[in-house]
């Protein structure tokens, strides 16, 4: 997908496959860092003693978070707006049903809210512990998520440290996407608009920050809470808009919004509304589309975008089959392995000839879009399919 796809560094192929962690504290408190040991561990004033036997998530987000860093394994029941299509097999229950929850095999209920008092009360009759995460607020709150939401499934070192390494690999992305956006005397502002109403990714949202890392200039930057009025939009008059998905009409039919710059020349653009409320690796996606609509010269040179066949056979990479590829590999093999995979846009790191934590989570993409077992391992299945005329193409 262009020089948006093809980072420019090996740095992050390297920082993939090595964690680098702060210290460890001791009795499993996580507050000052990763606990010298996995369980007990305690997690927002919930002290867990062993790891749970399963768990019920009751925030997509959270949902997001569990998936990004490879812990759905976990996973139990959701509740019904856990919408993620890797998620589709498990029991949808309600929190306030906790015999419906404790059936279905889960010890422990993941929230971002406080459920109350009666429902955590309920849960705990049924022997099941209730954790309540919150949101990110900012780029060094993200690792505190995934940190307490690693800590609680997998404990306070295994799991604390898998959520700080998978929040860090997200970042580390995000800023070689950064890094390749065109330097400009004319910044370009833009907008998230997830109404047309007056709620905003401002700038003290991490949402907010997505923005920034895309290369742009956030117009709603100095706004807070999620909302803008219409005379701050007046003002900063954004040059591109981008909304979740239906709602674009609202916005050019709003007398507030429909003489804005953006509405006028046609630069308004949905996406996927996850990738802006959810806090998993959809974040790569939302500033990859927003780098990549206002500058377009970024997804040049992609065989996976220039209209033609995408089949090995019809000019694309040939990944060598016979040898399977797994996490930790390295080699020529390896590297057709992520060109391939680049071709068909599931990449969105350099190829390197490494076999890292992204070359895993892309090839999980391509093994679930193309109706495989999700494994993250280039066995020979995945291999054939990847080299045959119908390998699915992911579309951003």
């Amino acid at each position: 997908m262009g020089i948006l796809k093809k980072l420019t560094t090996g740095i992050l192929a390297a920082l993939l496959a090595v964690s680098t962690f702060s210290g460890c504290s001791g009795g499993g408190e996580i507050s000052s860092g990763a606990a010298a040991k996995d369980f007990p561990v305690t997690v927002e004033n919930v002290t867990l003693k062993s790891e749970p036997e399963g768990v019920a998530v009751f925030s997509p987000n959270l949902a997001d978070v569990i998936l990004a860093m490879g812990y759905e394994v976990s996973l139990k029941a959701k509740s019904a707006d856990c919408d993620q299509s890797d998620l589709s097999v498990l029991p949808n229950v309600t929190a306030s049903d906790a015999q419906a929850v404790r059936k279905t095999g889960a010890t422990l209920a993941l929230f971002e809210k406080d459920p109350g008092e009666d429902t955590r009360s309920a849960l705990s009759k049924e022997g099941i512990s209730s954790i309540v995460i919150a949101p990110a607020v900012s780029r060094e709150d993200l690792e505190r998520l995934y940190e307490e939401a690693g800590a609680a499934l997998k404990g306070g070192s295994t799991g604390y440290k898998k959520g700080q390494k998978t929040a860090q690999d997200i970042f580390m992305t995000l800023d070689d996407v950064t890094r390749v956006v065109p330097q400009s005397s004319s910044p370009v502002t833009v907008c998230y608009l997830y109404d047309a109403k007056g709620a905003a990714a401002t700038g003290d949202m991490l949402a907010g920050k997505l923005i920034e890392c895309a290369g742009l200039v956030n117009g709603v930057a100095s706004s807070t809470n999620g909302k803008a009025d219409a005379q701050t939009l007046k003002i900063a008059n954004p040059q591109y808009i981008f909304c979740p998905t239906g709602v674009k009409k609202e916005l050019e039919e709003s007398a507030d919004y429909k003489n804005l710059t953006a509405v006028q020349k046609g630069k308004v653009y949905e996406m996927d509304p996850s990738y802006m409320a959810r806090q998993g690796r959809g974040m790569i996606q939302a500033v990859s589309f927003m780098a990549g609509t206002v500058y377009p010269e970024l997804l040049q040179g992609s065989s996976s975008e220039s209209g033609g066949e995408s089949s090995a056979s019809s000019g694309g990479t040939s990944v060598p089959t016979g040898q399977t590829l797994k996490s930790g590999d390295k080699g020529d093999a390896v590297k057709a392995l992520q060109a391939r995979l680049d071709e068909l846009g599931y990449m969105f790191v350099p190829v390197s000839g490494e076999y890292t934590a992204a070359t895993v989570q892309a090839v999980k993409d391509f093994q679930y879009l193309n109706g495989m077992t999700v494994t993250g391992i280039a066995d020979s299945e995945t291999q054939q399919k990847l080299n045959s005329s119908d390998a699915k193409k992911r579309e951003n």
